[in-house]
């Protein structure tokens, strides 16, 4: 099953996101570069929401970037994920920030395989704040194979 047809069996969405201030995903050579994409859920991890919701907010945040990447691309075929930065607006004791971010990279994962396409680096940082107070923000680096 190709990249496209698992993200479609999943019932992700690629139906391309209203563009905002900046670029949603801009192609520069061969590899596509994601904005930060936020998730809907908002409050601070360790204080307010747990691990599992921060991990369902990384998701969600993977999945609006590969909306992003779609529109762009035309396809979630025939990339490969080098780096996803994870951000995590965190209580300043919570230190499970890549426990978090494990939702995004679970779900490329799946998509890509683990020892293949989807096998990427990553960071996972806690921040004091993020932009209207949401829980999470990623952003990503795709190469175009």
């Amino acid at each position: 099953m190709t990249p496209q047809e698992k993200a479609t069996a999943l019932g992700i969405d690629l139906s391309p996101l209203t563009p905002g201030y900046l670029n949603l995903c801009i192609r520069s050579g061969n590899q596509l570069i994601t904005s930060g994409h936020v998730s809907d859920l908002k409050g601070v991890l360790g204080k307010d929401l747990t691990v599992e919701q921060g991990y369902a907010a990384a998701k969600d945040c993977l999945e609006k970037i590969l909306r992003s990447v779609h529109h762009a691309h035309g396809t979630l075929n025939g990339l490969r994920c080098l780096k996803l930065f994870g951000c995590v607006y965190s209580a300043g004791d919570f230190t499970d920030q890549h426990l978090v971010i494990n939702g995004a990279s679970d779900l490329i994962h799946e998509i890509y395989g683990k020892d293949g396409d989807g096998y990427h680096a990553r960071s996972a940082l806690g921040f004091a704040a993020l932009p209207t107070g949401v829980a999470v923000e990623i952003e990503a680096i795709f190469e175009v194979l």
